[in-house]
């Protein structure tokens, strides 16, 4: 018999090659992603899109939506449906049921879902995970639920889903608010407003006497202080201001507060 060979320790990464190294998956669906974004941004149609890209509308859509940009009743119940199934299903047996709760085909219900390798994050990730456009239709979605079903539950929706987000105040003063979590990992009823370098607290239940309040003085208000006499007041009007609750007197309309973010 010959001398055994020495064994040859295997060099990190070894194994086959790859057939098309160049080749990466996930990088060729953020590019068509991105194109799809853009002239969706035009107001183009899907069909359009499509067209564009050589892609057909379905694919187009779904694009949008692991972007979080397509927004569609239909689109966000069978997402709502397949996130609640996910809680104690793994993937194929949710769509399963999601399409068997809607009384859709499987294949209607994974056409509107995102792509599984995209960049698309749920409704309850946080927002330095998402992207501009998934950060927009979440404050939509979250209005649109609440003007919907007016409930103290889905108007913290709302509160939530603009934490970050610039506010002024009357006088055009700019300012944010976060919402920090608990030791249990929820969200505590507190305001924290980022003026400067100064941040202050608002009560949650400061917010809910404000917007019970507008019912007595009308959906016009001509100061902060007509809101009633609470602590934190002038940042309350303008969240509310911006969430479009009141108005200002056409005549004495602020300059500051002309402008509205979407």
């Amino acid at each position: 018999m010959g001398e055994k060979r020495a064994y040859k320790p295997r060099k990190p990464g070894g194994g086959r090659k790859k057939l098309k190294p160049e080749y990466d998956a996930g990088r060729n669906l953020k590019e068509q992603m991105e194109k799809a974004v853009a002239l969706y941004d035009y107001e183009m149609s899907l069909q359009a899109i499509g067209e564009e890209l050589g892609l057909n509308p379905i694919k187009v859509r779904k694009l949008l939506i692991t972007a979080g940009v397509y927004e569609s009743d239909v689109a966000e119940k069978v997402q709502d449906t397949f996130e609640e199934c996910r809680e104690t299903q793994d993937y194929k047996t949710s769509i399963l049921s999601t399409a068997k709760e809607l009384n859709l085909s499987k294949a209607s219900v994974t056409s509107y879902l995102p792509y599984k390798k995209g960049v698309y994050f749920p409704s309850t990730a946080e927002k330095e995970k998402i992207s501009v456009g998934a950060e927009r239709q979440r404050r939509y979605r979250a209005m649109k639920r609440w003007r919907t079903d007016l409930t103290k539950e889905n108007f913290w929706g709302v509160v939530l889903a603009y934490a970050g987000v610039k506010f002024k105040t009357y006088s055009g003063l700019p300012f944010t608010y976060e919402i920090k979590k608990g030791r249990n990992g929820e969200y505590t009823k507190e305001l924290w407003i980022d003026r400067r370098e100064k941040s202050k607290s608002l009560a949650w239940s400061s917010v809910l006497l404000a917007l019970q309040n507008i019912k007595k003085v009308g959906e016009v208000v001509d100061r902060p202080k007509a809101l009633g006499d609470i602590r934190g007041v002038t940042y309350i009007y303008g969240m509310f201001y911006r969430f479009r609750l009141i108005d200002l007197p056409v005549a004495g309309r602020s300059l500051h507060l002309c402008q509205r973010w979407v």
